[in-house]
């Protein structure tokens, strides 16, 4: 099956305007943008015939050629990554299996990450929309708990059926729990990892789906799937010992680099 990576990127974020082009250093010092590290990320999956960078900005197309990327231009009307991908997808002539949409904000998401969420779609024939999710340790819960606590909005939870079909999804940290937990001690909250596998059919009727009550609070697109009645298939993945977060504020910047230099990321 043939499978294509979209990396949907825009300039006017409303959490933080130009994100795909704020820098980001590794352990060694280097300073790549956030979309080039993306990028990056894409490169080292297996099996993917091809990446792409998909973005309304000219600002973004100049800096993502610089490094090496394909861009596929498409519309500032696109509300939200999956919009983006349809779109892309759509212009470059269709044709894919299998569409992933890796996120322009989650630059330390590991290759086998992408490469469970494609595994588990291919093997579950029923499934339209496929998303990794993360089992969360004692130090990524508080680390969540702490976001909110404070009124940011960080990353995503996910709550889901014995089938690993979704439930829900939220920016709150769900499900509650009252319990305190060592920092390598796993907990029953599961961090949503902000990529997507879709088959080109549901991913096509996306866009002309209305936006419901849920996507419009919660501001996650994934809703748009459940509230329109197609289920999202959970895949958990495993860590290995990495690290992971996305970049949703100006506040995760150091938080991402500390990472990186724990990790040895370059």
């Amino acid at each position: 099956m043939s499978v294509l990576i979209v990396i949907p990127a825009r300039y006017a974020s409303t959490r933080y305007p130009g994100k795909p082009l704020v820098d980001l250093t590794g352990a060694t010092g280097a300073k790549r943008s956030l979309i080039e590290r993306s990028w990056r990320a894409a490169q080292e999956v297996e099996g993917a015939d091809r990446v792409v960078v998909a973005t309304d900005d000219d600002r973004i197309r100049t800096a993502a050629e610089a490094f090496g990327a394909e861009v596929v231009m498409t519309s500032v009307d696109c509300a939200n990554g999956t919009e983006r991908c349809a779109e892309a997808h759509a212009n470059l002539g269709g044709g894919y299996d299998i569409v992933v949409n890796l996120q322009g904000d989650a630059p330390l998401t590991p290759a086998w990450f992408v490469e469970g969420l494609v595994a588990g779609l291919r093997d579950a024939p029923e499934a339209m929309i496929a998303t990794p999710v993360l089992r969360c340790e004692g130090e990524m819960l508080a680390s969540l708990l702490a976001d909110r606590r404070e009124g940011r909005v960080g990353g995503t939870t996910a709550v889901f059926d014995r089938d690993h079909r979704a439930l829900y999804f939220s920016k709150e940290v769900v499900p509650f729990t009252s319990q305190t937990y060592a920092d390598d001690a796993p907990t029953p909250v599961f961090h949503h990892v902000g990529v997507y596998a879709y088959r080109p059919a549901s991913l096509a009727a996306y866009p002309a789906w209305d936006t419901g009550p849920l996507e419009t609070l919660e501001g996650l697109e994934q809703l748009r799937f459940m509230e329109n009645g197609h289920a999202v298939l959970c895949v958990e993945v495993e860590a290995r010992g990495r690290q992971f977060w996305e970049l949703n504020n100006p506040e995760d910047v150091p938080r991402i680099e500390a990472m990186m230099a724990q990790m040895g990321l370059e």
